[in-house]
């Protein structure tokens, strides 16, 4: 079994809508995926202890996640940088990083989109759909954000980063009960 990037975009959506309950089928439709992407998705977090089955409710595993967010994620899915493009902002140029770091001048990082709003240099999404699926849940591309501050940012982004997902995942964490 091995991770693949749609596992964490899926454990960030959950994260994102909270403890509200979820249904593969809408999952997939709000993140841009086949319900079978999504279920393969949580088949994988689950046996990697990303995620825990209690019953037949399926949750992140937030330390593990967390730990795995913090130090693993800037290994295991590299970002790849491009040329100028249209896209949509990320890491230091959107929510909530862009009024903690101010603009250096260089173009911004943006995941390609044909519809963005800004143009910058590309910066690959953790998965292909991301771009669509940040659009419609304001929460889950905060954490996208944050997570792409965490896989190519500098050392000062990646340590604010760091410490903005540890206080989100920490606050799912304490909503459970």
């Amino acid at each position: 079994m091995q991770l693949k990037p749609q596992d964490i975009l899926v454990l960030l959506k959950l994260i994102a809508i909270g403890r509200e309950d979820w249904a593969y089928n809408t999952l997939a439709i709000q993140l841009s995926m086949s319900a079978s992407e999504v279920h393969a998705a949580i088949k994988r977090a689950l046996e990697s202890g990303l995620a825990l089955q209690r019953g037949k409710k399926i949750t992140p595993n937030v330390r593990n996640l967390e730990e795995f967010l913090c130090h693993g994620i800037r290994y295991a899915f590299v970002a790849e940088r491009g040329g100028m493009t249209r896209g949509t902002p990320t890491a230091h140029a959107a929510p909530p990083l862009d009024k903690v770091f101010v603009p250096d001048g260089e173009p911004i990082p943006v995941w390609p989109d044909a519809e963005g709003s800004s143009r910058g240099l590309s910066f690959s999404p953790l998965y292909k759909s991301v771009p669509a699926a940040a659009k419609s849940d304001l929460a889950l591309y905060e954490l996208l954000v944050l997570v792409d501050a965490v896989r190519g940012g500098r050392a000062r982004e990646r340590n604010y980063a760091i410490n903005e997902l540890k206080k989100r995942l920490s606050a799912y964490a304490h909503a459970e009960s």
